[in-house]
């Protein structure tokens, strides 16, 4: 039943959306076997990328921080590892990111939050009732309480996790990537000070069938959009579902990120969090079978209310807070080591 039902999801992709998700992905990706390591970048070198952006974004230029500048500029150049990257060859990679925040429209996310969190009335709703469906639909993609960030790791981390289980079947394959975007920024804006990449945990019990458009749409914002932000991603159970999900997009997948992929059964899984999370083994959740509750604070859709006048019931300001206090215990943590 499992490989007639994979053999079904596999004929709805095109074989022209892989080849085109191909060319896309391997557009920016030009350094798999770069040397690892990094190189100095002076203070005017720092000046003139930073001026540069935000002559060209002057609405979004700040989204990047220092550390992720500096962590971009720093690197050996591809086609001479024994040298640092032209200053122009930096400037490159970061405007491609800034131009697809900008196709992506990844700077206006976070202000369809509050306009759907908002009386129908409003005067916006009412003059743009085109931005409020938009608005609508991503806030229900929310509402799932599927992606949250939640702590951080002993590394200053932010970790994002994933509920496979509360995903929906038939996903609206734009308001889920939408969503995405938007809670990936919030927590790279939460980052501690210094920490430019992410963790990503995700609870794999019961995940719906995949589709294939919607991985595929995820695989190119994050090579796209959010590049070295990753830092790894564990996922259990592993099932057959994640498995197969796992041999479409690996194709797909820069070598670099392809290594940053973990399947566990739940019992590793417990052990290799024990050693991640801020907090240890208070930190891991239930649905992992530990401690901490997750789901008093990022309910099923059913057991949240509203928290505005609109259709937000995830709370999405909440947890941005907790974020930022978590960011903040572990800066000061760091302080008195």
């Amino acid at each position: 039943m499992a490989n007639t039902d994979e053999k079904k999801i596999e004929a709805s992709v095109s074989t022209e959306e892989v080849e085109q998700a191909k060319a896309e992905i391997a557009e920016e990706i030009d350094e798999e076997s770069v040397a690892s390591g990094e190189f100095e970048v002076t203070k005017e070198e720092m000046s003139i990328i930073r001026a540069e952006l935000a002559c060209e974004f002057p609405e979004d230029y700040t989204y990047m921080s220092d550390a992720y500048v500096k962590s971009v500029a720093s690197k050996p150049y591809s086609k001479d590892p024994t040298i640092r990257r032209p200053l122009e060859y930096t400037m490159e990679k970061l405007t491609h990111v800034m131009e697809w925040r900008e196709q992506a429209g990844a700077p206006d996310m976070e202000s369809l939050v509050h306009l759907a969190n908002g009386p129908d009335t409003a005067p916006e709703a009412v003059e743009n009732p085109a931005r409020l469906t938009k608005a609508k639909a991503l806030v229900s993609s929310l509402n799932n309480a599927s992606l949250y960030w939640h702590g951080v790791t002993k590394e200053g981390k932010p970790i994002l996790w994933i509920r496979c289980g509360r995903k929906p079947w038939y996903p609206n394959v734009e308001s889920e990537v939408n969503a995405l975007i938007l809670v990936a920024d919030a927590g790279i804006k939460c980052m501690p000070e210094g920490v430019t990449d992410f963790v990503v945990v995700s609870d794999s019990n019961s995940p719906p069938p995949p589709v294939p458009s919607f991985m595929i749409n995820v695989l190119k914002a994050l090579v796209r959009g959010y590049p070295d932000r990753l830092s790894v991603l564990l996922s259990a159970p592993v099932s057959s579902i994640i498995q197969f999900v796992m041999s479409l997009l690996l194709p797909l997948m820069p070598g670099r990120l392809a290594g940053k992929f973990q399947l566990k059964d739940e019992e590793v899984a417990r052990e290799i969090l024990k050693g991640w999370l801020l907090h240890g083994e208070d930190d891991i959740p239930t649905f992992f079978h530990g401690k901490a509750d997750h789901d008093a604070l990022y309910p099923e859709e059913a057991y949240s209310k509203n928290k505005g006048q609109g259709t937000l019931k995830f709370d999405y300001f909440g947890m941005i807070e907790r974020l930022q206090a978590s960011a903040k215990e572990w800066e000061e943590m760091q302080k008195k080591k």
